[in-house]
């Protein structure tokens, strides 16, 4: 055989293998690389990395809740395995899971379930650090209220002192309700109050002769869960615009919404030791969350709402969403900053902007925030997308004014620890948790984490401790020059 006759049969061998070859890739599919689970009261989340696109079908069973999910095109492999051991005891909505190969290139995986969920399973394209991504997030069947939570927190956190109250006396008449009395002309005065008060006498365990008790503020008789329902002001408060003759006293609980930034998929910024933003700002939250519980403002309460506590993912709309549901007075978005290069440090704080940003430096950041839907993970339909829009694109003069006068108190507060600041001024962008139309929002950089120094001060329980009494004096200040307004919140 000539040469040339054995270098044509060569090729056609060696194409032939390259056929079987990719015959062989396309029929072994995608392979696992990763999983990860991400508990939370909100919702769990599961999500499955892999080295190529999966395919998948779901099927909810109940009595005894299961969820069902067929993989389409992968095989067994060790790294799947490893999800039966990251399921936890206190998970709110996984019990279990087994995992198997089904069928020829089909895993199943089984979750036996603590509650009915209403699962969403999606895909995600490589974005960050990821590869694609299945995710299974497991919501309960009754989405949870997030203003129902807060009432529950703040009712499960009252002081014991309270139950040393005066009883209320026996030959009350029993009522299925006892909501607080109305202000002049049938509105009342905090229908936050009001609901708290209501939904403690509706609990099992508790007695109905103590209606009356809760929409007084006292404790119930029989010593049974007390409750501090802001008193009830005997006639309208007026409700001028700001610049305007403000009432010496609110007649509601003051809320502050805290947004710890990133959580769950999304770690945020990650310093050169390894300390991950989402952490860092979660432990500052918790410790701002101590000092406005313990606060008041003219003598009313305040209460400090966080839109996540625990290390899940929260989409930038929610996190909106949460602090417009529960009427907070002010939203505070807590992030560690960082930068191309280690040198940047310092504190900043930012507002909203209508128009451009008040610095490159402002708009690149905001620009890397607003990715954060697409690092932690969204499930956005086509409806989703408008309804996030409409709500992202509302802003107001006021709130903006509002929000740079917070900033200005919080930026004096920060520079009066000695730490230093990246800018002197609040500065402006078009971050989208800052977006909300009715309330001053503000976003702290508590400092660059990408600079070594400043990493290892906000991993410093003293760090942490001196910038949460400077925002708190900050938040203080701005209600000194700005008192609340006394309107009554819409539920």
């Amino acid at each position: 055989m000539s040469s040339k006759g054995l270098k044509r049969r060569e090729l056609l061998q060696g194409g032939s293998l390259a056929l079987l070859l990719g015959i062989h890739e396309i029929a072994r599919g995608a392979s696992i690389v990763a999983v990860r689970v991400w508990p939370a009261e909100d919702y769990t989340r599961v999500t499955i990395e892999s080295d190529g696109r999966l395919n998948s079908q779901q099927l909810v069973v109940g009595n005894p809740p299961r969820l069902a999910v067929d993989i389409e095109g992968i095989d067994l492999n060790p790294a799947l395995r490893e999800l039966v051991g990251k399921i936890k005891p206190d998970d709110p909505y996984i019990n279990g899971l087994r995992v198997g190969q089904f069928a020829p290139s089909v895993v199943r995986i089984v979750f036996d379930l603590k509650q009915a969920v209403a699962p969403q399973v999606f895909s995600l394209a490589p974005v960050a650090a990821y590869r694609d991504r299945l995710v299974l997030d497991l919501y309960p069947q009754k989405p949870i209220d997030p203003l129902e939570s807060f009432i529950s927190e703040r009712m499960r956190e009252v002081p014991n002192k309270a139950q040393a109250a005066a009883p209320a006396p026996r030959n009350t008449p029993q009522t299925a309700e006892a909501p607080a009395a109305p202000k002049a002309g049938g509105e009342a005065a905090d229908p936050l109050g009001d609901l708290m008060a209501q939904q403690a006498v509706r609990a099992p365990q508790q007695p109905s002769s103590a209606a009356s008790a809760a929409a007084a503020g006292r404790a119930p008789a029989g010593g049974g869960l007390p409750l501090q329902v802001p008193p009830v002001a005997s006639s309208p408060a007026p409700s001028p615009a700001r610049g305007g003759a403000m009432p010496n006293q609110t007649d509601r609980i003051i809320i502050v919404a805290l947004d710890p930034g990133h959580g769950g998929e999304d770690p945020g910024a990650i310093g050169s030791n390894g300390t991950r933003e989402k952490d860092i700002v979660l432990q500052i939250a918790h410790r701002l969350r101590e000092r406005i519980n313990a606060s008041t403002v003219n003598g009313n309460p305040m209460r400090a709402f966080l839109t996540r506590d625990a290390d899940f993912f929260v989409p930038l709309g929610t996190r909106v969403q949460k602090a417009r549901r529960v009427q907070a007075d002010l939203f505070v978005s807590i992030h560690a900053d960082a930068f191309t290069t280690p040198d940047a440090r310092g504190a900043s704080v930012f507002a909203l902007s209508q128009g451009g940003a008040s610095s490159s430096a402002a708009r690149w950041l905001a620009n890397k925030e607003n990715q954060a839907d697409k690092v932690g993970g969204v499930n956005v339909g086509s409806h989703e997308v408008q309804v996030q829009r409409a709500l992202l694109d509302m802003s107001t003069t006021a709130q903006i004014n509002d929000s740079l006068r917070l900033g200005g108190a919080m930026l004096g507060e920060i520079r009066s620890i000695g730490a230093r600041l990246h800018k002197g001024q609040v500065e402006q962008a078009g971050f989208a948790v800052l977006k909300a139309p009715d309330i001053p929002s503000v976003l702290v950089e508590t400092a660059f984490i990408s600079n070594p120094e400043e990493e290892a001060k906000l991993r410093s329980t003293t760090y942490q401790e001196d910038l949460a009494d400077a925002l708190m004096r900050g938040i203080q200040r701005y209600f000194a020059q700005n008192p609340p307004l006394a309107r009554s919140r819409q539920l």
